[in-house]
C-alpha cells in the first residue's frame, strides 16, 4: 500500500541507525576485500607493518572511531536539547533528515568495523598492510567530516539559519504538492451536489501527513468517479472520520474503501513534504518563542519575520484556487482537495507574531514593512486579505502604545525593525 510505502521511506529518511549500518556491513565487506587484496600484492616496504604495529595501530584506531561516534551522539542530543528549548520542537523532523550528521556516523563505524576486521586477521606470518594504512587514512577523513560536522551545526543553532532551512523545505513541500490544472486548461468541473456513493472512513486517528494525489486521480480515472476529499494534509482526525466521498459506480465498497484508504498516510505528527503550511507554524513558533519574556528576543522574531516575507511573497504570487483541483492526462477532473486561501496563510503567518510581540517596537514596525511589501507584490486577489491585516495591526498598535511617547513611531515601517535607513525617528 501506498502509505505503507510512505512511512517506510520517511522513517528511512529521518532515522539515525539505517545509513550507519550500511556503513557498519560496507566496512566489513571491505575489510575482508582489502585482506583478499593483501594476499596478492607487495607493497613497498616503507608500507609495511610488523604484526606488533599493526595490532597495535589497529586497536588505537578502532578506539579512536568508537570514542568519535560517542562523541558525535553526545553533540546531537546536546543539539537537539538546544534546538528545542530554543527554536521547537517540530523543527526536529528536519534535523533528523540532515545526511551530514548520517554521513559521519556511517564513515566513523565503517572505520570501525573496517580496523576490527582487519585486526583479526593480523598474525605471525601475515598482516594487512594495504588494510592498515587504508585504516589509517579513514581515520583522517573521519576527523576532517567531524571537524564539518561541528563546524555545521554550530552555524546551525542560530534561529535566522533555522528559519532560512525551514523556509526552503516550506517552498519545496508548496512546489511537490502544486497538482493543480496547467493554465488554459478548461475550466473547473463544479464539486458534485448529490449524494456520494460511498463514503470512506478512516481506519485509525492520527495526523494526515501526506496523500497519494496522483493514485487518487488514476484510480478514479479507471473507474470513471469523482473523488471528494473531505479533509486536508495537515488535519489530525479521530477513527472513523470521512475522508473521501466517492461519486460514481462502486463495484465493491469493501476493496475500495481498502484501496483509497491506502492512499492517505496517518502518523503521530505532521510533517512537511505536503504541507507548506508546517513550515510557516515552525517559523511563527520560533518567532512567539523569542517573544516569551522568559527569551525576550524581539530582534530573533525581525529576522524571522525576514524570511516569513520572502516566503509569503512567493505564495502570494500563486494561483490558491488551482490548486484544490486535479485531473487526469486528459484534461477531466478527477477529485477536489481542501486547500489554503492566501488569507489562511497569511493569518498564520502573521496573527500570532503580532498577538506576542504588538508591544515590542520593532516587531510592529517590521510587520507592518512586511505587509505593505505583500501589498504591492501578491496577486490582486489576495491584497484585501493584507488590507485587513494592516487594519488590524494599526488596531494593535493604537492599543498597546495609546499611552506611550512612542505611538507615533510604532506606526511607521522599518524593514530592520528600528533603525533602518531612509527612516527618521
Amino acid at each position: 500500500m501506498w502509505s505503507r510505502v510512505f512511512r517506510i521511506r520517511r522513517s528511512l529518511r529521518e532515522s539515525l541507525w539505517a545509513l550507519p549500518l550500511l556503513g557498519a556491513l560496507a566496512g566489513v565487506l571491505f575489510g575482508t576485500l582489502t585482506v583478499q587484496v593483501d594476499h596478492s600484492v607487495t607493497l613497498p616496504s616503507d608500507w609495511q607493518y610488523s604484526p606488533s604495529t599493526a595490532s597495535t595501530v589497529l586497536a588505537a584506531i578502532v578506539g579512536a572511531a568508537a570514542a568519535l561516534t560517542g562523541f558525535v551522539v553526545t553533540v546531537t542530543v546536546l543539539v537537539v536539547q538546544m534546538a528545542t528549548g530554543m527554536f521547537s520542537p517540530r523543527y526536529m523532523r528536519l534535523f533528523y533528515r540532515d545526511r551530514m550528521q548520517k554521513a559521519v556516523l556511517a564513515v566513523l563505524v565503517g572505520t570501525l568495523t573496517f580496523s576490527f576486521s582487519l585486526l583479526r586477521r593480523v598474525e605471525s606470518d601475515f598482516v594487512p598492510n594495504l588494510g592498515v594504512t587504508l585504516a589509517g587514512v579513514l581515520v583522517v577523513v573521519s576527523l576532517l567530516l567531524f571537524v564539518f560536522f561541528l563546524d555545521r551545526f554550530i552555524h546551525r543553532l542560530r534561529p535566522v539559519v533555522v528559519a532560512a532551512l525551514v523556509a526552503h523545505a516550506g517552498r519545496r513541500a508548496f512546489e511537490d504538492t502544486s497538482g493543480g490544472p496547467d493554465p488554459g486548461t478548461s475550466p473547473a468541473t463544479s464539486r458534485p451536489s448529490g449524494a456520494p456513493a460511498l463514503v470512506v472512513r478512516s481506519p485509525s486517528g492520527g495526523a494526515i501527513q501526506a496523500i497519494d494525489t496522483e493514485g487518487l486521480v488514476r484510480w478514479a480515472h479507471e473507474r470513471g468517479c469523482l473523488l471528494v476529499l473531505t479533509q486536508a494534509v495537515g488535519d489530525f482526525i479521530p477513527e472513523g472520520t470521512p475522508l473521501v466521498e466517492v461519486h460514481g459506480a462502486v463495484p465493491d465498497p469493501l476493496a475500495v474503501k481498502a484501496e483509497l484508504q491506502g492512499k492517505f498516510a496517518l502518523g503521530v505528527e505532521r510533517t512537511i513534504e505536503q504541507d507548506p503550511a508546517f513550515a510557516l507554524r515552525i517559523m511563527v513558533d520560533i518567532a512567539t518563542m523569542a517573544l516569551s519574556p522568559a527569551v525576550n528576543a524581539p530582534t530573533t522574531a525581525v529576522q524571522v519575520l525576514d524570511h516569513l516575507e520572502d516566503f509569503m511573497r512567493w505564495i502570494g504570487a500563486k494561483d490558491l484556487h488551482a490548486r484544490s483541483e486535479h485531473r487526469d492526462k486528459e484534461g477531466g477532473t478527477r477529485s477536489f482537495l481542501p486547500t489554503r486561501d492566501w488569507e489562511q496563510y497569511l493569518s498564520l503567518a502573521v496573527t500570532e507574531i503580532r498577538l506576542y510581540g504588538g508591544s515590542a517596537i520593532q516587531v510592529v514596525r517590521r510587520l507592518r514593512a512586511m505587509l505593505e511589501e505583500l501589498l504591492e507584490a501578491v496577486r490582486p486577489e489576495h491584497r484585501p486579505a493584507v488590507e485587513a491585516e494592516l487594519a488590524r495591526l494599526d488596531a494593535t498598535v493604537a492599543v498597546r502604545f495609546a499611552d506611550l511617547p512612542d505611538l507615533d513611531r510604532a506606526g511607521r515601517a522599518d524593514r530592520q525593525g528600528i533603525g533602518g535607513p531612509g527612516l527618521s525617528g
